[in-house]
């Protein structure tokens, strides 16, 4: 499929994490803006896939503008699904903003080379949606001049701020993981001529991810090793020179005493059975 804004033909995976890095799911789809029909059909075999494993838990669904159509929400509403999405801009939206963003790029006048950020709450919804939902704004003013972003949300606890600060903006957390699946673990060779080989592809490359997120999550709790990125991991504690002993009931590895991490590579050496659990 075409991409105009990267000029030529590919595919996009779309990637899920839950809220500690763990990667949900990764499927391969073309490289244009989903439908709302297509994201819907995805999600109901997503949401389904997790209710079969634990139809208790509570989910919420947290995404960009992209995911925000009447389809996706009118799914979120019969599934009994929490949301959070963006929302694009519009005209509708931003008439409730006029005074706040002149009055915040007021304030930002009176602290040069400072930002000021303001919320406001309001309800209100698109002509294509089924009812009006609770939409926040953020109004931030700056030496480059006001900036306005929009989320829809069906939480009803939650103060503006704590809802577009704490929770839509750990959105962004997902991207850091992306970074680490593309260009840590080069999830981005995607270049078989055929969907079907590039998802498998995917599916590999999902696996050394969990490999990798697994074995750092063994990592003492309070360690920089704790947040480490892939790359670096693997070559400090995997990619090793190492001189290998076969004996009849073991394997035994001769590092170099120079080796600049032996305690942490025993302490993981230690635990590393843990992921066969």
């Amino acid at each position: 499929m075409f991409n105009a804004h990267h000029d030529e033909y590919g595919f996009q995976p779309i990637v899920v994490f839950d809220g500690d890095g763990r990667m949900i799911a990764a499927v391969l789809r073309p490289a244009c803006r989903p439908k709302g029909s297509q994201i819907v059909k995805w999600l109901r075999r997503l949401i389904g896939a997790i209710r079969s494993h634990w139809p208790r838990p509570a989910i919420m669904l947290r995404g960009d503008s992209h995911y925000c159509t009447p389809e996706v929400l009118r799914f979120c509403r019969a599934r009994d699904l929490s949301y959070i999405f963006g929302v694009a801009p519009t005209s509708t939206l931003r008439k409730h903003v006029i005074a706040l963003e002149a009055n915040t790029a007021a304030r930002a006048e009176q602290t040069p080379g400072e930002k000021v950020r303001r919320f406001k709450e309001f309800h209100d919804g698109a002509a294509s949606w089924d009812r009006v939902e609770r939409i926040i704004a953020r109004v931030e003013a700056g030496p480059m001049g006001v900036d306005t972003r929009f989320i829809v949300t069906n939480l009803k606890a939650g103060s503006p701020r704590t809802l577009y600060q704490n929770i839509y903006c750990a959105r962004g957390q997902a991207e850091n993981h992306i970074k680490a699946w593309k260009t840590h673990l080069a999830a981005d060779g995607t270049s078989c001529s055929r969907a079907s080989a590039n998802q498998m592809r995917l599916f590999l490359h999902i696996g050394a991810y969990w490999l990798m997120w697994t074995f750092r999550s063994l990592m003492p709790r309070r360690s920089r090793w704790r947040g480490i990125q892939f790359d670096t991991l693997r070559l400090r504690l995997i990619k090793l020179a190492v001189q290998v002993e076969t004996l009849q009931k073991s394997i035994r590895l001769h590092l170099p005493r120079s080796m600049p991490d032996q305690v942490i590579l025993r302490y993981a050496l230690a635990r590393l059975p843990k992921l066969l659990v």
